[in-house]
């Protein structure tokens, strides 16, 4: 057990990181991070040190790594011998070989299907004549996905029915070598995420079931609690420990789901951190994904995850900011004394790049369906600024 009070270091200084130091510090622990970005890096004001240096640096690691207790990550692309590298030094949680698994979709996808879970059809392609077979294998529709680097539909091409593939092949490579991943089209009524946490002593907790509605394939609202049937809520919660046990996650891992028009969940992304849509957490939770992060990384007991009152998450992104970069009026948000503003210290807000986040709590017992109403009306006020 890593005990309050010892100094943890954070590989990446992003939104996650910063939020699980806060999260880290009410308890008395102490933080280290290590970002390319160094002091400009949003966890850098809550840390008592910040490394600036690339992930593949292995002196600048080594200097990361001496003298800490035990090192999380925030961020999946991170290369597996950088944590190879911090662990000579001392312990690495999530273990590299769950990195390395979940940041890769080839391998993720190898790994929930040699272990049995369900999950959308798929073929692994390098070349165009691998591509029309997978699409004539696979049927049209269907997603060509870059097999790493790949987040809130990066690296993602939709085929169509009819579609060039000889065209789509050369949008989608660029003219360079490079190896996809092309899933079946899933038609489903709903996604869901559920974020486990496992601490290394046999005690493994989940999250309630949080209900995702994405736009533009990045996340745009979550919900909780999420209003599918008492057995598929069950089901979510099993599957996911299931997945969390089968990787050996030490830390959280957060399973991506979507559930099917005919009631079937299939697994559709992993990440092995905290993620963002168990950021309604840290307002409606007894324990926040960030508190509980921290717990498991350092061997303690995990803590309660009980929904204290109905919430709903609405992510804040960069196209909210004006032009010469100022913020948005937060006034519609600041107003509503049931709202909780979350803004993530980042420099320089971009079109689509998440910069913040609010989440409005409903009363206890109130229907959510009532508290994501309010939610809309925030965020539709806050688009009229």
């Amino acid at each position: 057990m890593t005990p309050p009070g010892s100094l943890i270091g954070l590989l990446g200084g992003g939104q996650l990181a910063r939020m699980s130091a806060l999260a880290g510090r009410r308890m008395g622990y102490r933080f280290r991070t290590f970002d390319p970005a160094g002091e400009a890096a949003p966890a850098a004001p809550v840390c008592e040190r910040v490394v600036r240096a690339p992930f593949d640096d292995p002196a600048a690691l080594e200097e990361f790594a001496r003298g800490l207790d035990v090192v999380g990550f925030e961020f999946e692309n991170i290369p597996p011998a950088s944590l190879r590298i911090v662990e000579r030094f001392c312990p690495v949680h999530p273990r590299w070989q769950a990195l390395e698994i979940c940041q890769h979709r080839e391998r993720e996808k190898n790994f929930l299907h040699g272990q049995g879970f369900p999950h959308a059809a798929f073929r692994v392609v390098t070349t165009l004549a691998e591509l029309t077979h997978a699409v004539a294998t696979l049927g049209a529709p269907c997603v060509l996905k870059t097999a790493e680097s790949g987040y809130d539909g990066k690296g993602q091409l939709k085929i169509t029915p009819g579609m060039g593939l000889a065209e789509a092949w050369e949008q989608w490579s660029g003219g360079r070598p490079r190896r996809g991943v092309v899933e079946a089209w899933v038609e489903f009524d709903a996604e869901l995420s559920v974020i486990c946490a496992r601490n290394g002593h046999g005690q493994t907790v989940s999250f309630p079931v949080f209900e995702n509605v994405h736009a533009q394939h990045i996340l745009d609202v979550s919900i909780a609690p999420a209003r599918f049937a008492p057995e598929v809520l069950r089901e979510a919660v099993a599957l996911a420990e299931a997945v969390t046990e089968a990787l050996d996650v030490r830390g959280l891992l957060a399973v991506e789901m979507f559930l099917t028009r005919e009631g079937k969940l299939l697994v559709n992304e992993l990440a092995p951190r905290p993620h963002n849509s168990g950021h309604l957490t840290f307002d409606a939770c007894v324990t926040s994904q960030f508190e509980q992060h921290i717990r498991a990384v350092c061997g303690l007991p995990l803590g309660g995850v009980d929904l204290l009152r109905p919430t709903v998450m609405v992510n804040l992104l960069g196209d909210l900011w004006r032009a010469d970069g100022s913020a948005p009026d937060w006034t519609p948000v600041l107003a509503e004394p049931d709202a909780k503003l979350h803004v993530y210290g980042k420099a320089g807000a971009k079109p689509a790049r998440k910069m913040g986040h609010f989440c409005v709590l409903g009363k206890a017992g109130q229907p959510v369906e009532a508290v994501l109403a309010k939610a809309r009306e925030i965020q539709e006020r806050l688009r009229a600024k």
